[in-house]
């Protein structure tokens, strides 16, 4: 404890050389930005750089996230200059996923052990309903995003230059989701019928203040991360002519430069070995949305968008042999 309490005290802003286990101890709350980022347990000594990298993590995007929340996540926006908008983008993707698919069926089963939802229980017959209605609102609030806002996010990242700004469809109406968290707590505080055991209910309630810490963050970091770094991209997209930011320019002949990192090697070795893109995630310890996004870069330096076409490539350029190319 005495370690801990003199990590706490050293360090106000973390940096790529901490090591991640550090700062896990130091704030539970990051485990689950750590999750939604695609970083899995058991990462060792290793610092947060190395971790990122291991990942197929934007290493910057991952510390401006951290940072924000550990600083309290003030109505703020934020310096967005070495944001990744593809890797936050992933990280939000995660994150609804983690609300609809998990969070809040586990808050409902928990509230279902915990109170008496007979029709006889009006109080409890209705805090479930609200509930379920609550549920419902997030789940179009995020349904909406997945879809109209990501998707359009996704064709910034693909170079489109779009003929409408984002900006109406990346303001949202974040306050009233917040809100009814809240009263969905008083709800229990102020009405709900006493019972001599309260353990069960008073734990599904300590549930719904930490979700609603946790909607918090995440509303911010959209609001004040993600909204500012998507316009930076548009206005990217505009003064490049559709090239986003990472793609390559073109050289004086007007010819792309094709060269292909390591990392995009890598997965092309894979390709040609008959991998799935989960295969490649999980051979190099990528997210299937990293291999993803690897995958169209490559498509768009090559100009080879089939598998056996890219056999062809990484036969000839000597990153696979012949036998072990599968199809």
């Amino acid at each position: 404890m005495a370690y801990i309490t003199e990590y706490r005290l050293m360090s106000s802003h973390y940096k790529a050389k901490d090591k991640l286990s550090n700062v896990i101890s130091n704030d539970y709350r990051l485990l689950q930005v750590m999750s939604r980022f695609g970083i899995s347990l058991g990462f060792g000594e290793k610092t947060i750089e190395e971790v990122c990298q291991l990942c197929g993590v934007d290493t910057q995007t991952f510390l401006k996230v951290i940072n924000y929340i550990k600083n309290g996540a003030e109505n703020a926006k934020q310096d967005v200059d070495d944001v990744s908008v593809a890797s936050l983008l992933s990280y939000l993707k995660k994150t609804h996923k983690y609300y609809l698919d998990y969070l809040l069926p586990s808050i409902r089963f928990n509230l279902l052990n915990a109170i008496d939802c007979s029709v006889q229980n009006e109080v409890a017959f209705l805090v479930l309903k609200f509930f379920d209605e609550y549920v419902e609102e997030i789940r179009r609030h995020m349904e909406y995003e997945d879809d109209a806002v990501f998707g359009y996010v996704e064709k910034l990242l693909n170079g489109e230059v779009l003929d409408i700004e984002g900006g109406h469809l990346l303001s949202s109406n974040h306050e009233s989701i917040e809100d009814k968290l809240n009263e969905l707590k008083n709800l229990f505080l102020k009405y709900y019928p006493q019972q001599e055991n309260n353990e069960k209910l008073n734990s599904v309630i300590i549930s719904i203040y930490q979700a609603e810490d946790d909607l918090y963050l995440h509303c911010q970091v959209e609001d004040n991360i993600f909204s500012p770094a998507v316009r930076k991209l548009e206005k990217e997209n505009k003064r490049r002519g559709g090239k986003i930011a990472n793609q390559e320019l073109e050289d004086s002949n007007g010819n792309v430069d094709e060269q292909l990192s390591d990392r995009e090697k890598e997965v092309v070795a894979c390709v040609a070995r008959g991998l799935s893109n989960k295969d490649i995630a999980d051979k190099l310890f990528l997210s299937v949305n990293t291999v993803t996004t690897h995958r169209r870069n490559i498509a768009r330096k090559l100009h080879i968008h089939s598998a056996a076409g890219l056999a062809i490539y990484a036969i000839v350029n000597k990153l696979v042999a012949l036998e072990d190319v599968k199809m």
